[in-house]
């Protein structure tokens, strides 16, 4: 498991950084939600260790300080700011802060989620169920919102949202976590179309099943779990333990090339942990000739001479 307290040479390693060079990303400004454990921890410890200046915003004061000392620790630059990600008014004092000590917001990853009530749908608390959808994809509206006219006006920037393949597959029981992140993996797309003009970036990212962050934090063993709750977790654990899980390197140096700009080819796409990047962009011709790498219904091809329905014009 990957270890957060790891001496430097190992830590480059374990944050899959091997090969990338600690000025990758200098001078380039990053702003990561939900940065104070977890994944958020890890991915802005990698972007700080390839040479970003990291800000990491979340509602936890003493976890982002943490995470600030860590890099810190390691040579890199970094500060915490308070925000909550279903708040505009705080988001926007904390990037005005960022704005403030860094000048720019060059990357933004919208890593702030929650899994949400596990159960059939018909037995989940609604209210539950409907916070999930508010962290989840208001959360990324904010903070999008937030950056996105200075992003424009610069013509430059990217945005990384930390999606799920449950949003692309069905994950019955945890229907909240799932909905929610199709829906971000759609707003990924469409939002990459409106800001392409701009030299805006926009990335649905797969970071896999990883042994830190939500999949080993959301269900913990102290806590008293029904029986739809210990099914999950059990799954969970199931599929890391044979290798179906992700590798938290191989997630932090895909982030850390799309930070640096080597997927620009792929802004609206869903990009998976598992997906060979290198392989993707060599064919990037076949991707973008059958619309590969999007979400939408497969279906037989038209009978010749048939009417066929057409993309909704921008």
């Amino acid at each position: 498991m990957f270890s957060i307290d790891a001496e430097l040479p190992a830590r480059r390693h374990d944050l899959g950084l091997d090969g990338i060079a600690p000025s990758a990303l200098t001078p380039s400004v990053a702003v990561v939600t939900g940065g104070s454990r977890g994944i958020g921890r890890m991915t802005a410890c990698a972007l700080a260790g390839a040479g970003a200046a990291v800000a990491v915003l979340a509602r936890s004061h003493d976890d982002l300080h943490e995470t600030v000392a860590e890099i810190e620790r390691e040579g890199g630059t970094a500060m915490a700011a308070i925000a909550d990600v279903l708040d505009p008014a705080s988001m926007a004092a904390a990037l005005d802060r960022v704005w403030r000590a860094f000048g720019s917001v060059d990357l933004l990853v919208n890593n702030a989620g929650v899994l949400g009530p596990i159960g059939p749908l018909w037995e989940v608390d609604a209210a539950d169920w409907w916070h999930t959808m508010e962290v989840n994809l208001r959360g990324v509206l904010t903070c999008s919102q937030a950056v996105l006219p200075k992003m424009v006006a610069r013509r430059r920037g990217r945005i990384v949202n930390i999606a799920s393949q449950a949003g692309v597959h069905r994950w019955p029981l945890v229907s909240a976590y799932s909905v929610s992140k199709a829906a971000l993996v759609k707003l990924t797309e469409n939002l990459a179309h409106e800001t392409a003009r701009f030299g805006v970036g926009v990335f649905s990212v797969h970071p896999g099943l990883l042994p830190i962050g939500m999949s080993e934090t959301a269900l913990p063993d102290d806590q008293e779990a029904d029986a739809y709750a210990t099914h999950i977790k059990a799954w969970v654990a199931h599929e890391i333990a044979v290798g179906r899980g992700g590798d938290p390197r191989r997630a932090m140096r895909l982030l850390v090339r799309i930070a640096r700009g080597d997927a620009d080819a792929l802004s609206g796409r869903h990009v998976s942990v598992h997906d060979d990047l290198d392989d993707l962009l060599a064919r990037i011709d076949v991707v973008r000739e059958h619309d590969l790498y999007v979400m939408r219904p497969e279906r037989f091809e038209p009978e010749p001479g048939a009417p066929v329905d057409g993309e909704v014009a921008a």
